[in-house]
């Protein structure tokens, strides 16, 4: 049996601890621990001057090789700022006012794939299977084909997949469309993604729908909830509890982008402050949003319209002896924020497009099965359709926000108890190991079909 070989935009470093894990890490981190032998290439995050293809750091960690290459300044700036996070994001995310077209960044991000392919190419095996992840390597598998590779390719976009309506706003549509037809499978989070991805390719004559499908990302829930209550006693989160005087909190963790509706959702929880007053020192509000893309103007300008809408709040509603949200702009440990998950009275997670959110399968695994918060969710996270039991609102809709939590911090025990075992039990069935199996399972078998 022949290895599986994982490409990513970015390889996380094995040695560093502690380390934000994204969803990607998240969801391969049961894959990796699975499968006998691996091989995970993609960039290693430093940039270079040298001009050429480079060769790969390897670096063996126990069943798993790790092979990263740097990047010039100038791919960096074209294929990783300009296309992926300044074309490809917001159009991913529905935002077209925020896309900035250049045709020298498509040729860049498309040479930059080819980069991809020519260094990996020499570290392939017979019998390999590849798994490539997320919208920066969408071209990859056509660049493989290119080189002569026939091994099974699968994809898995991380991000939402939009309609045609909006997807053929992006100049180079139909030649990305063309290139994902190289791949054997293409995974998507959700049932919307799946027929959206479907219909562009249908509308670009590619036909084949078998490869498209919706594999739903998980999280390891036994061992989040395990971790939870490990944290449950540790320095900060007694910190954080004493700080409260045994009032409600609400938290929110995000990285501070402008798809996860942070402002929308201040707005909410100003509303709720507004139109049910005896909430008025009786709640607190945690905000977590580690800085993201701090280089990216549109990021700059977030983060000051989020200081100021933060500031404003506080303004007019804080006592002296309280201050209605705590917001925090660097990262905090994962173990940390699996205890304040549990000690938690509401989940807020809202944003205005999501390809999944495993902040809200994290907030529901971690809840003490005896006492359990309650999830108010927005209807646009790629978690919605499995999550029916949380309250699901209009991120965009301030007063349905804040109805929301006014209906969590006043819910009965029985009846959060009664929402959370449905949301448990759905977490425990999706996890990050069937989702891994799953995917893996269909492309395997792509390979003894001998689909192209």
């Amino acid at each position: 049996m022949g290895r599986l070989v994982i490409v990513s935009n970015r390889v996380p470093d094995p040695r560093e601890r502690n380390k934000p894990a994204g969803g990607l890490a998240v969801g391969l981190a049961d894959a990796l621990r699975t499968e006998p032998r691996c091989l995970w290439f993609g960039w290693s995050g430093k940039q270079t001057d040298f001009v050429g293809d480079p060769e790969p750091s390897l670096d063996e960690h126990g069943t798993v090789t790790y092979a990263t290459i740097p990047l010039t300044p100038q791919q960096h700036r074209g294929y990783y700022q300009n296309f992926s996070n300044g074309i490809l994001w917001p159009l991913c995310h529905y935002r077209l006012g925020l896309m900035n077209y250049g045709r020298s960044d498509w040729h860049q991000y498309l040479e930059v794939n080819r980069m991809f392919a020519r260094t990996l190419k020499p570290l392939l095996k017979p019998d390999d299977i590849i798994w490539v992840h997320d919208y920066h390597l969408f071209p990859l598998a056509q660049a493989l084909r290119e080189l002569g590779v026939t091994a099974p390719i699968g994809f898995f976009l991380h991000i939402p997949f939009p309609p045609w309506s909006l997807f053929r706003a992006l100049p180079c549509a139909d030649a990305l469309l063309e290139d994902m037809q190289a791949y054997n499978l293409i995974g998507v989070q959700t049932e919307e993604d799946c027929q959206n991805l479907w219909e562009c390719m249908r509308i670009e004559n590619e036909t084949d729908a078998s490869k498209v499908v919706a594999c739903p990302i998980g999280i390891d829930p036994v061992a989040f909830a395990e971790e939870a209550r490990d944290s449950d006693n540790g320095l900060e989160v007694k910190r954080l509890r004493e700080s409260l005087h045994n009032e409600p909190l609400i938290i929110g963790v995000d990285r501070l982008d402008y798809s996860k509706g942070l402002e929308e959702r201040f707005l909410g929880y100003e509303r709720l402050l507004t139109r049910y007053p005896e909430h008025h020192r009786h709640v607190t509000y945690l905000q977590v949003a580690p800085i993201s893309r701090g280089e990216v103007e549109e990021y700059r300008q977030l983060r000051r319209q989020l200081d100021e809408t933060v500031g404003r709040i506080n303004g007019a509603f804080a006592a002296c002896d309280w201050t209605p949200i705590r917001y925090l702009t660097r990262p905090v440990q994962r173990q940390v924020l699996a205890g304040f998950y549990r000690m938690a009275d509401v989940g807020l997670v809202t944003p205005l497009r999501d390809g999944m959110n495993l902040v809200a399968k994290e907030y529901v695994a971690a809840q003490n099965p005896d006492d359990p918060g309650a999830l108010v969710l927005s209807h646009l996270a790629g978690a919605a359709p499995e999550l029916g039991e949380a309250l699901l609102v209009n991120p965009h809709d301030a007063d349905d926000i804040a109805d929301a939590l006014h209906q969590a911090l006043t819910m009965s025990r029985e009846e959060r108890k009664r929402r959370w075992n449905a949301l448990n039990l759905e977490i425990r069935n999706t996890t990050a190991g069937t989702w891994a199996r799953d995917f893996l399972a269909m492309l395997h078998r792509s390979r003894r079909e001998g689909t192209a």
